[in-house]
């Protein structure tokens, strides 16, 4: 019987497949041969995966190094080609009651850099931080990092490989040599061939499984879309939980124990050292501490082309990578009309040149339109203050995380199929320890009361019943949405792959499945002469405004 269990598992798969490819032509389909009918992938009880953490004896999270040797090295983009920031942890964190922080002055940021890997004749010098995780309740430990360093390399041609490696030469400390590529010249017939985007990442044994496949994939550049290590599922002593509400409802404030921090720098080094990875703020990085600070472990370990992209937070930014202008935006930080950041948002949109970067790809972390459970219409107030200056730009593509499964929709605007509408892709399936999210707000039973659904952090409620359509009256469907074109718990990453101006080919891949297989395949087929877009117009005021904004937001 469990032999004919695993055979009507692939046989479903199977079904699902070929549903998305043209059998007769052989051809993958198309946004154009949309809007689908809804698809949901049965659940398979047969594959949970291993979300389970990866312990502190584990040899790829322990500390290999010396002294003030580099570790957990990074590369991460600029705004342009022509910069990256390399970033890396020197010394060891302290835990506990008596911890004494490091002195970053004394240690230096240095990168020696060339496209000769046996003469590095260039040198960069950066800037080093430590941050601290601080309670003030008895018997609740303390955390303060190592010294974090970020050196940003600049004058780099396009699409070119560089040798580097870093430390303090004087003392001396420094990393072997590693590599990185640059990304294409920003233009209309240039991309990175894959781009690996993956959310709710964590640190368990099924997070293995998704980098080993996703490191299988060759990307050029990794996307992780929020929630890095989980490290709030865990009290200072080290005591975790797959639900931290449920296992410790009574602690005084919300712990974390940092060094799940280090542990997930220590496992990602191999691959993030030479594919440049680009962050952004979910839910689980908040981790509130004294004097209602936030963000304190996310803000320091990475580097953030926020300067160079205009912002004034590292909790949303933009970047080119060839021909694809990507927004990152922060879901957990004010994002109204009248807010930094819907200032900054405009203002990015405007200066986008579709005849430089045709693609436009915004993330962030909490999605707009998923139909499970979990989350459900939870950030439905940052899709009323923003969805339409998404739509009016015309953005192509949004990737969300947060919904710990998958989910692919038809092109849509305001709950309305529209072929001018942005296809939205769930990745929040990387595998963390909170494991998959199996419900769905359209089963029977399912659909959660609406005073429960907004995010408790930003506050707020916009999520009332729906006005029209088949839902209309409802605060659930009672089907598969139309607007949801393919639905399925399981974990694992996608590829994007942008051919020309007007094609770009996504696959998405579980963990289960053979490494050169593919989930859910379609080409999204942009339409500029069909569906245009705002006119790039920027407003003097606007400029004006917000240059006020900025420099009184760093006075």
């Amino acid at each position: 019987m469990k032999y004919f269990g695993v055979v009507g598992s692939i046989l479903i798969w199977f079904l699902v497949f070929v549903s998305f490819v043209e059998v007769n032509k052989g051809q993958i389909l198309t946004t154009l041969d949309g809007p689908f009918k809804p698809v949901t992938v049965p659940l398979d009880q047969s594959f949970r995966g291993h979300a389970v953490d990866l312990p502190d004896t584990d040899s790829r999270v322990q500390r290999t190094v010396e002294g003030f040797e580099p570790e957990q090295i990074s590369v991460s983009l600029s705004a342009s080609y022509h910069s990256v920031w390399i970033s890396w942890i020197t010394g060891e964190y302290q835990i506990g009651d008596n911890i004494k922080p490091l002195d970053p002055s004394k240690v230096g940021s240095v990168v020696q850099y060339g496209k000769d890997k046996s003469y590095l004749r260039r040198k960069a010098i950066g800037q080093s931080v430590i941050y601290n995780q601080l309670y003030p309740f008895e018997g609740l430990q303390n955390y303060t990092s190592g010294i974090i360093h970020h050196v940003q390399l600049t004058g780099l041609k396009p699409d070119t490989l560089y040798y580097y490696r870093c430390g303090d030469p004087s003392i001396p400390a420094m990393s072997t040599i590693y590599h990185f590529k640059t990304m294409p010249i920003s233009s209309p017939k240039s991309y990175p061939k894959r781009i690996a985007i993956v959310g709710d990442l964590g640190l368990t044994y099924n997070t293995t499984s998704t980098i080993n496949h996703l490191t299988g994939n060759n990307p050029d550049l990794v996307l992780l879309v929020g929630d890095v290590t989980y490290a709030n599922l865990y009290l200072t002593n080290g005591t975790g939980s797959d639900c931290y509400s449920c296992s410790f409802p009574d602690t005084p404030i919300h712990e974390t124990y940092q060094p799940r921090w280090d542990y997930w720098g220590r496992y990602m080094q191999p691959l993030v050292s030479k594919i440049p990875i680009m962050v952004l703020e979910g839910n689980h990085e908040i981790e509130e501490q004294a004097e209602n600070q936030t963000f304190a472990a996310y803000r320091s370990r990475f580097a953030f082309p926020s300067k160079e992209s205009g912002s004034s937070s590292q909790l949303y930014y933009s970047f080119n990578a060839g021909g694809i202008h990507f927004i990152m935006l922060g879901g957990y930080v004010a994002y109204n009309k009248s807010d930094d950041q819907y200032k900054w948002l405009e203002k990015d949109l405007a200066n986008v040149d579709r005849t430089v970067t045709p693609w436009l790809v915004a993330t962030w972390h909490p999605p707009w339109y998923s139909t499970y459970t979990a989350h459900y219409r939870e950030a439905e107030c940052m899709k009323v203050a923003m969805e339409e200056l998404l739509y009016e730009y015309g953005v192509d593509l949004v990737f969300n995380g947060h919904v710990h499964a998958y989910e692919r929709s038809n092109r849509v605007y305001n709950y309305t199929l529209d072929p001018c509408g942005l296809v939205h892709i769930t990745v929040g399936d990387g595998g963390n320890r909170e494991k998959m999210a199996i419900e769905h707000a359209d089963e029977p039973g399912k659909c959660p009361e609406p005073s429960s659904t907004p995010d408790k952090f930003m506050g707020g409620f916009c999520a009332y019943n729906f006005t029209s359509g088949p839902a209309a009256g409802n605060f659930c469907w009672d089907q598969q949405p139309e607007y949801s074109a393919y639905r399925e718990s399981s974990f694992g990453h996608g590829i994007l792959e942008v051919k020309n101006e007007t094609h770009a080919l996504w696959t998405w891949h579980r963990n289960q499945d053979m490494y050169n297989k593919a989930g859910d395949i379609i080409y999204v087929v942009r339409q500029p002469e069909k569906c245009p877009i705002k006119p790039k117009v920027i407003k003097p005021w606007l400029i004006q405004n917000y240059k006020f904004d900025l420099i009184k937001k760093l006075i």
